[in-house]
C-alpha cells in the first residue's frame, strides 16, 4: 500500500507516538493511582483495559474535541470531576481488604481511569489530530502503538508508589492541578482569564491544594 512507503506517513506516525508519550505522563499517574490498591493480578488487568479503552476513547475524541472545547461550562464540569477523582484516589484506604474487592474494584478502577482520561485528553487530542492531518489509519496506528508505552509507564509508577509513598500525594496533587487548570480554562471564564493572566496558575494551585486537603481529611476519617 502507498501509505506504508510514504515518508510523510512514517514521520506523522513518529509524531503521534511521541506526542502521546509526552501527553500521557499525567494519564499514567491516574492509572497507577486507580490501580494501586487492587490485588497484583487485577492491577495488570486495570492497567491494560484502562489504557486500551482510554486510547479508543482518544480516537473518538479527535473527531469532536475542538467542538467540545468551545462549549461553555464543559471544562468546569470536567475539572470538578478531576478534583473529585483526585480526592477519592488520595483518600482510598491502602489497607483495604483486597480479597473483597473482586471485579467491582477492577471495574471501578477502569471507570475512574476512563473518566479522568476523558477530561484530561480533550485538549491533548487536538495536537494528535493535527499531526495525523486527517489520516485515520495513521491516527489509530499511532495511538495503538502508544498503549504498551502507557502500560509500562503505569506499571513502573505503581512500583515507585509502593517504594516512595510521597509519589501518591504528588500524583493526587497533579490531578488537582490539571483539574484547576481545566476549570479556569473554560470558555465561560475567558474574559476573566484575559483580565487576570495569573488566574491560570492560581486555579491550578488551588485545585492541587484542595485535593490534598480534602483527600488527607477523608483518609484520616477512614483510618479512625
Amino acid at each position: 500500500m502507498e501509505w506504508q512507503g510514504s515518508a510523510d506517513f512514517w514521520i506523522g506516525l513518529l509524531k503521534i507516538v511521541w506526542i502521546n508519550i509526552i501527553l500521557s505522563g499525567d494519564n499514567a499517574v491516574v492509572i497507577a493511582l486507580a490501580a494501586r490498591s487492587l490485588p497484583a493480578g487485577q492491577q495488570k488487568k486495570a492497567i491494560f483495559f484502562g489504557s486500551g479503552a482510554a486510547v479508543v476513547l482518544r480516537i473518538a475524541l479527535t473527531v469532536v474535541a475542538a467542538k467540545l472545547l468551545e462549549l461553555s461550562f464543559l471544562q468546569i464540569v470536567g475539572g470538578l470531576l478531576l478534583l473529585w477523582i483526585g480526592v477519592q484516589l488520595l483518600s482510598e484506604e491502602e489497607h483495604e481488604d483486597t480479597e473483597s474487592k473482586g471485579s467491582g474494584g477492577l471495574m471501578a478502577a477502569v471507570r475512574t481511569i476512563l473518566i479522568a482520561d476523558l477530561v484530561m485528553s480533550l485538549d491533548n487530542v487536538i495536537a494528535v489530530a493535527a499531526a495525523a492531518k486527517g489520516n485515520m489509519v495513521l491516527l489509530i496506528l499511532g495511538l495503538a502503538i502508544s498503549i504498551p508505552l502507557v502500560v509500562f509507564g503505569s506499571t513502573l509508577m505503581i512500583k515507585l508508589m509502593e517504594r516512595f509513598p510521597i509519589i501518591i500525594l504528588l500524583g493526587a496533587a497533579l490531578i488537582g492541578w490539571v483539574g484547576g487548570e481545566t476549570i479556569v480554562g473554560d470558555t465561560a471564564l475567558q474574559s476573566i482569564a484575559r483580565t487576570y493572566p495569573s488566574l491560570h496558575y492560581l486555579g491550578a494551585v488551588a485545585g492541587a491544594a484542595l485535593v490534598i486537603l480534602l483527600g488527607k481529611k477523608l483518609q484520616r476519617r477512614h483510618s479512625q
